[in-house]
């Protein structure tokens, strides 16, 4: 059993005993600022900034601090245990690396950095299908970790296909398929830069890795760089996907599917009659629809709609410790991370992203103890109140 809150002990020890500091700040708040320091212009454009004004990454943000934890005291909190399980995946916390497109903008390695860095911590990491490294290339660097497989459902049907075998073959046990992006939403920054990465064929690896998309080219993706950027816009846009669609993804893929994007009630009743086993309460991050409801706004009455028939995951917004116990407590059973381990890439590969994420961790596994609580099962809605500020 891991205490994750023994990282402090040893960064403390390393700087009283050995006047070592870490490498990078422990302040999770502060990992956008220094990410900043360190990203292009063009990587901090796509990365950072959301949809719009932004309304709806602030109001993310703003959403936790309307509930505040209420600490109990006397509980015998010595031995803990953030160790879980979510549709079969054995988890060594509720926190998954969620799918984040393009991760070579933040660093050479990308996609192979994180997967590595999950792996390390027993965490699981889900892959984008916007990545910069292939499917196989994600899996073998995962090597014996947990790992999930991000759809976004492509326009070709025979495209989809492979994907899903391809992902299923490299050991993917579960699919995320993600709703909210079926277009892509208004993103001034990289309007204003007229930068979109896919069309100069970065981000797009799962496609020109694959056969059935290699035979839509009239040149391969390194000798027309273009050419396979234009052929990736003619397959990913896909607003006319439907509910009506899913019994052909379920026919197709033999592992827990969950749907990511949602932030209706109804849409999550909905899923429950398609027969999926979980949702992702997200609304990615504010990237896609600018003004929106805050994800945690929705958390709580999708739980207490759905709970007992999905498995019910969270994103959008998280940005520390005490966030995941929130998300966790008002019905989430999981938790996705996205930006902040993105930040850790940037700022040093493999190992800021282990950075980041046994911060995180450590400062999940202390707030639970001095909050009364030793697993996840004790994180009830009834630690939180609503601030009246």
């Amino acid at each position: 059993m891991t205490h994750f809150g023994d990282h402090q002990v040893s960064i403390y020890a390393a700087g009283m005993l050995a006047g070592q500091t870490p490498a990078w700040t422990t302040d999770l708040a502060s990992l956008e600022r220094h990410a900043a320091e360190v990203l292009p212009p063009e990587a901090l454009g796509y990365i950072v900034p959301s949809a719009g004004g932004g309304s709806t990454a602030r109001a993310n943000v703003a959403a936790f601090e309307q509930w505040r934890i209420v600490p109990r005291m006397l509980r015998d909190h010595a031995t803990r245990d953030l160790s879980t399980d979510v549709l079969g995946t054995p988890m060594a916390a509720p926190l998954l690396l969620g799918p984040v497109g393009v991760q070579t903008l933040a660093h050479p390695e990308g996609e192979l950095a994180t997967a590595r860095a999950a792996a390390a911590l027993g965490l699981t990491y889900v892959h984008s299908t916007q990545a910069g490294h292939s499917i196989e290339q994600a899996a073998e660097a995962n090597g014996d970790g947990q790992r999930w497989f991000q759809l976004y459902w492509p326009t070709h049907e025979e495209l989809c296909e492979s994907f899903l075998a391809r992902a299923r073959a490299a050991g993917y046990t579960t699919l995320v398929l993600t709703l909210d992006t079926t277009l892509l939403g208004w993103r001034p920054r990289d309007l204003d830069r007229g930068y979109l990465p896919f069309l100069a064929n970065e981000g797009i690896a799962n496609y020109t890795s694959d056969p059935v998309f290699n035979a839509l080219l009239d040149k391969p993706a390194e000798e027309d760089p273009a050419g396979a950027g234009l052929a990736f816009a003619g397959v990913f846009p896909n607003p006319g996907l439907s509910w009506e669609q899913l019994p052909w993804l379920r026919e197709r893929w033999d592992g827990p599917i969950v749907l990511k994007g949602l932030q209706h009630v109804d849409d999550a009743r909905r899923a429950v009659d398609a027969g999926v086993q979980g949702v992702v309460v997200s609304n990615h991050g504010g990237r896609q629809v600018d003004g929106a409801v805050a994800s945690l706004d929705v958390l709580p009455g999708i739980a207490e709609a759905v709970g007992d028939e999905l498995t019910v995951l969270f994103d959008s917004g998280v940005r520390s410790g005490p966030d995941v116990l929130k998300a966790l407590a008002l019905g989430a059973d999981a938790v996705l991370l996205g930006r902040p381990y993105l930040y850790g890439l940037a700022l040093g590969g493999q190992e800021g992203v282990e950075h980041v994420l046994r911060c995180l961790l450590a400062e999940l596994d202390l707030t639970m103890g001095n909050a009364g609580c030793s697993t996840p099962a004790d994180l009830v809605p009834e630690l939180l109140v609503r601030s009246r500020r």
